[in-house]
């Protein structure tokens, strides 16, 4: 295990308080710090996408299907020039297969659509400049809810068939977290960690739009690429001080299906030329520190962390070991949580309106 600084990270949730050592690579002091600003200017906790994957969760697939229809549904009555329109009747059999696997298409064809409407960090699509506050709150709400089912749907199905290998997840993030380009240096810790998962993991977040190859491997089922599904492709190059942690068991190249999965994208990544050992591809998943499990929890065994965590998915505080904290009162089934997070995110929807 790395070295540890001696930062340290407090989340406290309803009813118990987890701890993360962070870890001392080129990437961790930046980072803090930039975690830090977000706690200093009290930004949005985003909670309508952070828990992801617990399928006992009254956000369900009936739940969220509803939440989609709804920003479809607004989305639609705007008028765009050109139109543009997106699905709007969405039930749980356009995501759930007769075996309980998720149908990719749908969720590409969601993927499409926000690509579409907003564009990317660094090009604003026109569609995403013309829009409302309301709408631009919708187009939003398309990939988290996507990104949201898609982790229901998996769990769900594990939950039935093989629950040891559910794989929960929290993704911290914040409305309006300002970005930061990776340094050179950092692209190493890509490499240094690849795809592997541990239980209890804390890693950088994905602070982009677009998708990276290994999802494009798994959403195309190792086809080769065609134009369009490189335009969707993007490297990581960006950190903004948020962070996931995996609470599934521990996944590597250890475990069989793992070993074949990996060994089937490298090959897959030849085929379409691009070089596994280039760092700047960003084939991986940077750790920066891990939950202390039996401190946290009073256990390290999963079963017994997630029938915890299932009971307590709400984040009211995040404390940095310096001192430095935010509480975020708000909860998620607030009446005024959309309005809550649409007020903050107003600076932002402005100047993308006259600067995107």
């Amino acid at each position: 295990m790395p070295s540890t600084l001696k930062s340290k990270i407090e989340v406290e949730l309803d009813n118990i308080t987890y701890y993360i050592d962070i870890y001392n690579n080129s990437l961790t002091d930046r980072w803090l710090s930039s975690l830090e600003r977000n706690l200093a200017n009290k930004l949005i906790l985003e909670k309508n996408f952070c828990f992801l994957g617990f399928p006992n969760s009254a956000r369900n697939i009936d739940f969220l299907c509803g939440e989609l229809n709804e920003i479809s549904q607004t989305i639609n009555e705007f008028e765009f020039s050109p139109e543009y329109k997106v699905k709007q009747d969405y039930t749980k059999k356009d995501f759930q297969n007769f075996d309980l696997g998720l149908n990719h298409d749908t969720c590409n064809l969601l993927h499409r659509y926000f690509e579409d409407l907003q564009g990317t960090a660094w090009k604003l699509s026109e569609y995403y400049k013309q829009a409302d506050y309301d709408t631009k709150y919708a187009i939003r709400q398309l990939n988290n809810l996507c990104h949201e089912i898609e982790s229901w749907v998996l769990a769900y199905r594990k939950q039935v068939l093989d629950p040891d290998w559910i794989r929960p997840s929290q993704i911290t993030t914040f409305l309006n977290a300002p970005r930061k380009e990776l340094a050179d240096e950092d692209f190493e810790l890509f490499k240094k960690n690849r795809y592997d998962r541990e239980f209890g993991g804390v890693y950088l977040h994905w602070s982009q739009v677009g998708k990276t190859l290994f999802e494009v491997f798994r959403d195309e089922d190792g086809k080769k690429l065609d134009d369009a599904t490189c335009s969707a492709i993007n490297h990581q190059k960006y950190f903004s001080g948020e962070f996931d942690v995996e609470w599934g068991n521990t996944i590597n190249e250890s475990n069989a299906f793992k070993k074949k999965e990996m060994d089937n994208f490298r090959e897959w990544l030849s085929l379409n030329n691009f070089d596994w050992e280039d760092p700047k591809l960003a084939l991986g998943y940077i750790k920066l520190g891990q939950v202390d499990l039996d401190k946290s929890f009073g256990s390290d065994r999963f079963q017994d962390v997630l029938k915890t965590l299932g009971n307590n998915l709400n984040i009211k505080s995040i404390k940095i070991k310096n001192g430095l904290s935010s509480h975020f009162d708000y909860r998620l089934g607030d009446k005024n949580w959309i309005t809550i997070q649409k007020q903050f995110l107003k600076p932002g929807y402005d100047w993308s309106s006259k600067n995107g």
